[in-house]
């Protein structure tokens, strides 16, 4: 069971999680989807699957290693809910698309447009943590993992530049991820001046609501063109970077060292040649990081000897059901 009030980190006030997630596999979804899709990306299922039931060991792993967190917030479009969730847990709340989201935005499929809204889910802390839902935590966090010493952001760059525009060959032909970052960076350079910036993504995200709040004020336009997106698009920005480098930019963050980007951040593609993904499982479980991302990177018909090494890796990591499971 979580308990939020005997640990040290939650003595000041709670800190609640919130996860995104979705499942085409919801009767009609897929048929909802095709009605709006004007672009083959547009109907990519890696993007609304949950083939793995991912999200089932992300709440094992979240209750173990961060006994700390207050409530979950899980943030889907209705009428979604699995069907293994405990629905009457009292510190988990569902939160439909359609009780954040204006109604003329809806439906949407823009994971940019929907992770803008996290800020004005209703009853939210102050201070949550942000979670897609294949992040999973492999080892006990606390406060001081996604903090500096003084108090600020830690944020978990890469080495490796984002893209700018200056650097895409041909935009009608780039990923839409990639135009998000290199619209971020645009607004950022605006803004603070020409900067180098890494990537961030596939980590857990401490989020403090009203700098959450302030960086879309700030930055309402693009904000309001992601929001009118119901896939991603050009001209879209990536709220989950766009947040840890204005907070940078703003003097509220600092980055991470190389050693505590080693010791934290972990990922495993999930892809169709299995060697690729049985090398990286093997890394993670030598390396053991304080958390890890299963990115699906299928195509339409996922390998089932990945799938299989997915699924032997996740039992053994989570074996036991959460307090969130149906009995």
């Amino acid at each position: 069971m979580f308990q939020a009030h005997n640990k040290a980190d939650a003595a000041a006030r709670p800190v609640d999680a919130v996860i995104t997630w979705v499942d085409d596999r919801t009767p009609g979804y897929r048929d909802l989807l095709k009605t709006y899709a004007k672009a083959v990306p547009d109907l990519d299922p890696s993007r609304t699957r949950d083939n793995l039931e991912i999200l089932r060991y992300n709440l094992r792993l979240l209750e173990r290693h961060a006994p700390w967190v207050n409530r979950v917030f899980l943030f889907t479009c209705r009428p979604q809910v699995p069907a293994w969730l405990d629905t009457a847990h009292p510190r988990l709340t569902v939160v439909h698309h359609d009780g954040v989201i204006a109604p003329d935005l809806l439906p949407t499929f823009n994971s940019f447009a929907i992770v803008s809204h996290l800020h004005l889910i209703p009853g939210l802390a102050e201070t949550f943590l942000y979670l897609e839902d294949d992040m999973l935590l492999l080892r006990d966090v606390s406060l001081a993992d996604f903090r500096a010493a003084d108090g600020r952001l830690l944020v978990f760059e890469k080495p490796a530049a984002t893209p700018t525009y200056e650097a895409i060959r041909d935009p009608a032909k780039e990923r839409p991820w990639n135009l998000a970052l290199a619209e971020s960076n645009r607004l950022l350079d605006d803004a603070y001046g020409p900067a180098r910036r890494g990537y961030v993504n596939h980590v857990p995200l401490l989020i403090d609501r009203e700098q959450w709040r302030i960086m879309t004020e700030r930055f309402a336009e693009a904000f309001a063109a992601t929001r009118q997106a119901r896939f991603r698009a050009a001209g879209n920005i990536a709220p989950e970077y766009l947040y840890p480098q204005f907070m940078l930019a703003e003097g509220k963050a600092e980055r991470a060292s190389p050693a505590q980007l080693a010791a934290s951040c972990g990922y495993v593609p999930l892809e169709d040649f299995w060697p690729v993904t049985a090398l990286s499982l093997w890394r993670v479980r030598r390396s053991l990081p304080k958390w890890v991302t299963l990115n699906d990177n299928f195509g339409n018909n996922p390998s089932r000897v990945t799938e299989r090494m997915a699924q032997n890796f996740l039992r053994r990591v989570a074996p036991q059901p959460s307090a969130f499971e149906r009995g």
